[in-house]
This record gives structure tokens, C-alpha cells and sequence, in this order.
């Protein structure tokens, strides 16, 4: 499959966090545990920003990572699912934002990589893991187009990042670059317009996948429906 990139290189940029607000501190309940999620109070006005709105124009790029979204709830709870999960497993999130399911991850004995194109992301990922109680993670600044050639990994999470048709080619080819041989890669969607492209590429790049329905949503709040992908390299 060929994709076209805008940029020749990494975009990796950093939302200035004078422009997020107060910090809101949330409880996300999961199969009966707690997390506590700290995220910014005003992500619908970062477009508002001239470094924003010029990493937009560079390359299209919104900074999607500042809200909780329910594809991350998802994965949290298939990951808690699961039976067991081999002790301190490493696992990569990719586009992790808040850090919600490299969380869970790390709460099941995991050693985790967060990573992101924002360095703010980070940031708050790192913290949320530090407010949980872990310090067994590493961060990692990455535009998932130009990976490190010598990133692999046995699992790969991600959760909400088929939202555009030009996300899908880059994010098969992350798949296929950064997956140890007999891993596996888990990602929630929330059944969004370019889900039928993303099969058909998967089955064209030759990527064996499985599909499950999940639900997620806030105790007495909304809730959400979409797809768990189990994909692995052939």
C-alpha cells in the first residue's frame, strides 16, 4: 500500500500549556477499579493558538490528544478483560495522549512506552502514570510515519486514531515496522467513516485481524460503541 506524507520528516511538535487552563483531575472507573486521569479544562480552545493553527497548515495537525476519548475507555477495559497478560510484558501506546490504556497496562504489570507527536502529551501521560502509582514507563516522542528503526515490540495499543482516511496507510506500516514477530496489536476504534478502508487494507497488507464489539462510557453518563482489532504480523 502507498500513502503520501505531507513532510519529509518527523513533525514533533509541543502545545503551549499557558494556553490549556486549569487542569481538571477525573476519576475513570474501569471493571470496578479506579484511575485518575488529569487532563486540560479548555481543549476546544487550542485551536486558537498561532503554533496550533501553524503545525495545521504545516501538516494538518490537531491536538486531538487533550480530551479522554471513549476509544481509550475501551481499550482500558479489554485490556483488564484478558486473563493474564505475561509479568512485565512490554507494551507500546501509540498516540497515547492522556495515557489512559498504557495506564491499565502498567496496572497489570507491564512495562510501558508512551508515545505521542505532542511533547505536551506526554507530558500529561507521564504525570497521570506518576498519580497512579507508577514509575515503570518510559516516554517516547514519535511522529508514527518516521518510527526508530529499532523499536520493536511484542504489543502495541492504540485506541481512537482512525479518524481520517490518511491516517490508515501510516499506521499499517507502524504496525508492520515496530510488531515483534508473534505479537500482537490491539486498537479500538469507535466505528468511524474510514473503518471500511481500514479492513481492506489490513487484509491487503496481508495483516490477520479479528473484530469484537466493545462498549465504554462514564457511570450514568454516555456511552460509546465501536471495534476491537486483534492484529497480528502473518
Amino acid at each position: 500500500m502507498s500513502f503520501e506524507n505531507k513532510l519529509d520528516r518527523p513533525l514533533l511538535p509541543e502545545t503551549p500549556r499557558a494556553i490549556l487552563g486549569e487542569p481538571i483531575r477525573e476519576t475513570v472507573i474501569l471493571e470496578g477499579r479506579d484511575y485518575f486521569i488529569t487532563r486540560p479544562d479548555q481543549s476546544d480552545k487550542l485551536l486558537d493558538d498561532p503554533t496550533v493553527r501553524s503545525n495545521f497548515a504545516l501538516d494538518e495537525y490537531m491536538p486531538y490528544w487533550a480530551d479522554l476519548w471513549p476509544g481509550a475507555r475501551m481499550l482500558g477495559k479489554s485490556l483488564l478483560k484478558e486473563k493474564s497478560w505475561p509479568p512485565g510484558l512490554k507494551a507500546l501506546e501509540v498516540g497515547c495522549g492522556l495515557g489512559l490504556p498504557g495506564i491499565v497496562a502498567l496496572s497489570l504489570g507491564m512495562r510501558v512506552i508512551f508515545s505521542d507527536y505532542d511533547a505536551t502529551a506526554l507530558h500529561f501521560a507521564a504525570e497521570n502514570a506518576r498519580d497512579n502509582g507508577f514509575e515503570n514507563f518510559e516516554t517516547l516522542q514519535m511522529d508514527w510515519r518516521f518510527p526508530p528503526p529499532d523499536l520493536k515490540v511484542p504489543l502495541l495499543l492504540a485506541s481512537d486514531l482512525i479518524y481520517e482516511m490518511r491516517n490508515v496507510g501510516p499506521l499499517l506500516q507502524l504496525i508492520k515496522k515496530v510488531l515483534a514477530p508473534g505479537g500482537e496489536c490491539l486498537l479500538t476504534d469507535q466505528d468511524r467513516l474510514p473503518m471500511n478502508h481500514f479492513r481492506e487494507s489490513l487484509a491487503n497488507e496481508g495483516l490477520s485481524f479479528t473484530m469484537q464489539l466493545v462498549r465504554a462510557g462514564e457511570p450514568g453518563g454516555r456511552r460509546s460503541k465501536g471495534t476491537l482489532y486483534r492484529i497480528k504480523l502473518p
